[in-house]
């Protein structure tokens, strides 16, 4: 059997023989049970599922009658003692010294994935949408505005060219509205980008905004590669999601913590794609929380938790990351709210 072949799937693959002694474990299995292959190389099944036994037992009849089956709630443990949940499939082969294959997948993670695809479709459709709603705003915006600037002209009572300041302010200001929400459709300008940049120009933008009562704690990988991605556009997605906790922070408590920590990721899968390496770039404050009733739609534009937010920085931030071949997800609760971005790398 190839078994460098296994290191190419997505699910978690662990190969047994007729002894029910490992013969190899895939980087997915690896990752999912937080064991090295060579660790448990030789071990018998019951050391790789101490806590549980019926499945073990349903390998042996496996092996036995040749017959394969599927577990689609397995409840199993990581060498961390972790608790899973997996959908596993057996299959019996016939391959040299593997007779048994094991394939797991996590049920989160499948959920994750889903979620991902249904979140990139819905962000696509909402884009297309915004895009013509914004084109067919500002068209009568131009008009609105140009209208007020002739009358005013015409107006001998400085009280009345005061109401015709208000049209052309509020046409002003959503103009700038549709020019943000027709951002998103420029272009990315790839090149290498180092991400530890494009988190210290956040950095120093967010504490000249916000000189008090907040701190920023920085906590970075410095191995990471660089990856291949747009400069501004990436300093834009992370400043928005920061200068939200920022904002939730001084809106709440009035005085908190936010952390920007990267790591490196192995073997996930971004945008249906599965990538060896991945950069993971996790943005958590301790304000207040997002509120559970926008917590599920919060990428969606014009949804703010706040009074005076726009709704849209958060969609842009989504929009940004999405053109990197990328996702972002949150988790909230009171007290802590974490923004996770992973982007892969070359």
């Amino acid at each position: 059997m190839n078994y460098a072949a296994l290191d190419l799937l997505t699910t978690a693959v662990v190969v047994l023989d007729r002894g029910l002694r490992v013969r190899h474990l895939n980087a997915a299995a690896e990752q999912l049970l937080s064991v090295n292959r060579r660790a448990v190389f030789g071990e018998v099944v019951e050391q790789v599922f101490p806590d549980a036994p019926e499945f073990c037992a349903k390998l042996v009849h496996a092996l036995e009658e040749a017959r394969g089956f599927m577990d689609p709630d397995l409840q199993i443990r990581s060498a961390l003692h972790v608790p899973l949940a997996v959908s596993c499939t057996v299959t019996p082969v016939d391959a040299g010294e593997a007779q048994l294959l094991v394939e797991m997948r996590h049920i989160q993670q499948q959920l994750r994935i889903e979620r991902e695809a249904q979140r990139f479709s819905q962000a696509q459709a909402n884009r297309e949408l915004i895009r013509n709603l914004a084109h067919e705003i500002k068209n009568p915006l131009g008009g609105l505005r140009g209208s007020a600037q002739l009358l005013e002209h015409e107006l001998d009572r400085a009280d009345l060219r005061e109401y015709t300041q208000v049209i052309i302010k509020e046409a002003d200001r959503l103009q700038g509205l549709m020019d943000r929400l027709l951002t998103p459709h420029r272009p990315p300008q790839f090149g290498p980008v180092n991400i530890h940049e494009v988190c210290e120009r956040v950095r120093s933008l967010i504490l000249a905004e916000f000189p008090n009562g907040i701190v920023i704690r920085r906590n970075y990988d410095v191995s990471l590669p660089d990856l291949r991605g747009d400069k501004e556009q990436l300093i834009q997605a992370v400043l928005n999601i920061v200068r939200n906790a920022a904002q939730a922070i001084l809106e709440g408590p009035g005085q908190g913590e936010i952390e920007l920590r990267t790591s490196v990721a192995r073997q996930v899968t971004l945008a249906k794609t599965r990538h060896k390496l991945a950069l993971e770039l996790q943005v958590t404050d301790t304000g207040p929380g997002i509120p559970a009733e926008i917590r599920e739609k919060i990428f969606l534009p014009l949804v703010s938790g706040r009074d005076a937010g726009s709704g849209l920085g958060l969609t842009l931030a989504q929009t940004f990351v999405q053109h990197h071949e990328g996702v972002i997800e949150v988790d909230s609760e009171p007290g802590r709210t974490c923004f996770r971005i992973v982007l892969p790398l070359p």
